[in-house]
């Protein structure tokens, strides 16, 4: 799945290289030199992942990843801190200051490919291409396609998005404003009821094979995929 990564990193020829392979494997990357910037970059639009550099100019890559770590709109961006420290107290430190892994230079492509994905799989599952089953209803990414006990079930590009993260992030309960801002985007203004309109339309396209019962309402709450749906 392609990603909006946000490189954060001072050193022009560091920088290309890292962009060069990110965009290589499919993603789009968006580049900032200081924290300045990488805060700018975020206040207009989340990356869907922040790779970091330690040694920053001004604010250094750790005090950025506490701030990302402190506000409740950033809190759940996934970070990979680059540096070239190697020491066990240095690792502790970027972990400790909310990064999700810490990648030492020199690093492969190869590598910093695959922590990221990673990352991704223990933070935002609904951004990988792994597919997903439970209860019968299997959903696979990387064909944008939807099974219920086999048979096929059709969805729109938007309802797939909300069933994705419902069900990568099954049994948990979501308000209207986390939905909207974990499917549509927190850039994208529509109203709340927006997702009741979009919740309807998925489980009316579960009603064939009886999976619409895994959609629930929590009220007062929100909505949660379930596994054991009452009655």
């Amino acid at each position: 799945m392609a990603l909006n990564i946000l490189v954060v990193e001072d050193e022009p020829a560091i920088q290309e290289l890292i962009a060069v392979n990110l965009e290589h494997a499919g993603h789009h990357v968006i580049r900032a030199r200081d924290a300045e910037g990488a805060s700018a970059i975020v206040r207009n639009a989340l990356p869907d992942l922040m790779l970091i550099d330690w040694m920053l100019p001004g604010m250094s890559g750790i005090a950025l990843a506490k701030l990302m770590r402190q506000e409740e709109r950033t809190r759940g961006i996934p970070i990979i801190l680059l540096t070239a420290r190697s020491e066990e107290q240095d690792k502790i430190m970027g972990l400790e200051a909310g990064a999700d892994d810490y990648v030492t230079k020199p690093f492969s492509p190869r590598e910093l490919l695959a922590r990221i994905k990673a990352v991704l799989r223990r933070r935002s599952p609904q951004m990988t291409d792994d597919p997903v089953e439970i209860g019968g209803l299997h959903l696979d990414p990387s064909t944008r396609r939807v099974f219920g006990n086999k048979a096929p079930l059709g969805l729109g590009p938007t309802e797939f998005r909300l069933l994705h993260f419902l069900m990568t992030h099954a049994e948990r309960v979501h308000s209207r404003a986390q939905l909207l801002d974990q499917v549509w985007g927190d850039h994208v203004f529509v109203e709340e009821r927006t997702v009741d309109v979009h919740i309807r339309r998925l489980r009316k396209s579960l009603e064939p094979t009886g999976h619409d019962r895994y959609v629930e309402t929590v009220r007062g709450s929100g909505y949660r995929f379930t596994a054991e749906p009452a009655g």
